[in-house]
């Protein structure tokens, strides 16, 4: 006799503002507090899965009526979450112009939107489908290829503390120099062992960021580094750049914007060239991928609409050989279990992944994640292998309440250390 498949009983979607650090990009700084949203769903069989994503207002809206339409279908049904999700929200499938200036994701599309909402519901079905059966989630994704999934430590160009009354602190220190962003480096090296660096640029003049790069292949000679301007050069710029670094980046990351500037660079300097701005999308990918404008794609199950599709991207890639690393945001410790699931799965993972930990020090989860030489084992439990802090969800969504942050805002938050700033166009060099 078959057994009846779990259905949803409940769906909730938990904003909540965690602590960033003046960390500086192409666009401005982040701000002290950025939005999420928590996503938790429950079974009929008594499991509960929990996935994240970005918590801005336009995500929330989308999440929360997908929310309400999920109660009394089958966990299972992985492939309908994407329509739904549509329909629920009353969404078209339009081709939006609008530029994000919040994620950098290049331009902001309907599609983009609902995919980044999917993500968290899918996440949450997979960690409450792998409760049910007693199995981990990358056992429901084909089982894990590898025990250990490797990271990048990510370097920022940073303030020591936000110019605004009540904002976190911590004690990091400023890195506005060379010789600021090799101290960030070493301590990356020494508390968290990372084996890789990428430098978030576009903040100073690219000969500054030049050097920067120069200095920690000095400081560090057996460590890959990449440097990510968010497409704040020019195609002229991003050549110069590539052949003063000539042999010191294993990847430069959207260097300049757009499928044929990247072409353009890749085609002059043979400087490979990684993306989560210009293929963001499946429907970028066949002129991408013609044009010769990425050889490595830095995938997103957040931008990519979960962890099943994270899966298809990498088929797609090894097709078309392609690489493939992972891109990261502000995430917490369900998204970034999440992360290492998946990537645990994908055969051509081949370069370390990124991640914003340690930037992001709050969690919503009960025991954090330990890097350990720059790694994170990848573990057996049920589901994701994480639990939910009940209390720590709750202050992080009583912070929501007060403060009443409801969109994360790169630029404004800039505006506010210098009134005269104006979102950049780019390039901006």
């Amino acid at each position: 006799m078959s057994r009846p498949l779990p259905k949803i009983v409940r769906a909730t979607v938990t904003p909540i503002l965690i602590g960033d650090p003046p960390l500086l990009n192409v666009l401005g700084v982040h701000q002290p507090y950025t939005p999420r949203a928590i996503v938790e769903l429950e079974t009929d069989a008594g499991a509960t899965g929990i996935g994240e994503t970005y918590g801005d207002s336009e995500y929330l809206e989308v999440a929360n009526a997908l929310a309400a339409a999920l109660p009394g279908r089958p966990l299972t049904a992985l492939n309908g979450l994407h329509d739904l999700a549509y329909q629920s929200a009353a969404l078209t499938t339009d081709t939006g112009k609008e530029f994000d200036p919040a994620g950098l994701r290049g331009r902001r599309t309907n599609e983009k939107l609902v995919r980044s909402v999917v993500s968290a519901f899918e996440v949450a079905s997979l960690d409450a489908l792998g409760r049910t059966l007693d199995l981990p989630v990358h056992a429901l994704l084909g089982g894990k290829i590898r025990d250990r999934v490797e990271y990048s430590g990510y370097l920022f160009y940073r303030w020591a503390e936000h110019p605004v009354p009540d904002a976190p602190t911590d004690d990091w220190g400023d890195a506005l120099d060379p010789e600021g962003v090799v101290r960030q480096a070493r301590r990356f090296a020494d508390d968290y062992g990372f084996r890789s660096f990428k430098l978030k640029g576009g903040v100073f003049d690219p000969d500054q960021e030049i050097e920067a790069i120069k200095a920690l292949a000095k400081a560090f000679p057996d460590h890959p580094l990449r440097l990510d301007p968010n497409g704040g050069w020019s195609v002229e710029t991003s050549v110069r750049v590539a052949g003063e670094l000539h042999g010191l980046l294993e990847y430069m990351e959207d260097p300049t914007t757009g499928i044929d500037g990247m072409a353009e660079v890749h085609r002059r300097t043979g400087a490979l060239m990684a993306t989560n701005m210009c293929v963001t999308t499946f429907a970028e990918i066949p002129e991408a991928f013609a044009k010769r404008a990425v050889q490595v794609v830095l995938s997103d199950h957040h931008y990519w609409g979960g962890l099943t599709a994270t899966r298809e991207l990498a088929a797609i890639c090894r097709t078309h050989g392609v690489s493939l690393s992972m891109h990261s945001n502000t995430h917490l410790g369900i998204s970034l279990a999440a992360m290492t699931h998946v990537a645990s799965v994908v055969p051509n993972l081949e370069y370390a992944c990124d991640s914003h930990r340690p930037w992001q020090t709050e969690d919503v989860i009960t025991e954090s994640h330990r890097f350990v030489d720059g790694a994170l084992t990848v573990g057996d439990e049920p589901g994701l292998g994480v639990e939910l802090d009940r209390d720590a969800l709750a202050a992080l969504h009583e912070r929501w309440v007060r403060l009443g942050v409801r969109d994360r805002d790169d630029v404004a938050a800039m505006v506010k250390a210098d009134p005269t700033w104006t979102q950049p166009a780019l390039p901006r060099w």
